[in-house]
């Protein structure tokens, strides 16, 4: 019995650090430029393990996008320890700006994942790319809208918080595109100090 939940767990872990690889293989080759080996070296294991786990680079890159959908949790959760909405905003919009080495030369990972899945003629797989910005899309509304009610946002937030998080997520995609299109970090430092400019300006 112990035997076999070891080896499940094993198995997990093997599972786990695929997917992580994944992400992060992804995210600097895109999709088209990797292979199963490549993933398959990151993640340190044979690459006919690979294939016991994920029978495909599709399943490989919904795995990959399970990983972001992970990692947006885990950041907003801490996020949402700090007391006040406008705080998680910036915060936010900080560690955006803490990641602009890497958006410089890779981009966002999710908005570059998006962008090549979207040029693919079977159409897969880019409604899971957008539902993960969806998902960042709506806690952010989600904070506007916890503003605009203890009385922070104004009438603006209080009449449009969706509109507001599109704006913020637009910003962070536009200075992640621009950051790795001219290959400057700093980029992402002027327009997040822009951004949040603009977050403190709604009063």
């Amino acid at each position: 019995m112990t035997n076999s939940v070891d080896r499940r767990a094993r198995a997990s872990q093997k599972r786990q650090r695929l997917a992580a690889a994944a992400a992060k293989v992804l995210h600097e080759q895109g999709v088209e430029r990797t292979t199963l080996a490549d993933i398959a070296h990151e993640a340190g294991v044979p690459v006919g393990n690979v294939y016991y786990y994920f029978k495909t680079k599709d399943e490989l890159v919904r795995a990959a996008l399970s990983e972001q959908t992970a990692h947006l949790d885990e950041l907003t959760a801490r996020l949402d320890r700090l007391p006040d909405p406008r705080d998680r905003l910036r915060s936010l919009i900080e560690a955006w700006v803490g990641q602009r080495d890497v958006a410089a030369r890779y981009g966002c990972p999710t908005g570059t994942l998006a962008a090549e899945l979207g040029k693919r003629e079977d159409g897969t797989l880019d409604a899971e790319a957008g539902a993960v910005i969806r998902r960042l899309l709506d806690w952010a509304a989600g904070q506007f809208r916890q503003m605009a009610l203890s009385g922070q946002g104004g009438p603006e937030g209080l009449r449009h918080p969706d509109d507001l998080a599109l704006t913020l997520v637009a910003g962070y995609q536009g200075m992640s595109l621009l950051a790795h299109a001219l290959r400057d970090p700093e980029v992402m430092t002027r327009e997040g100090a822009r951004l949040l400019g603009w977050l403190d300006s709604l009063r």
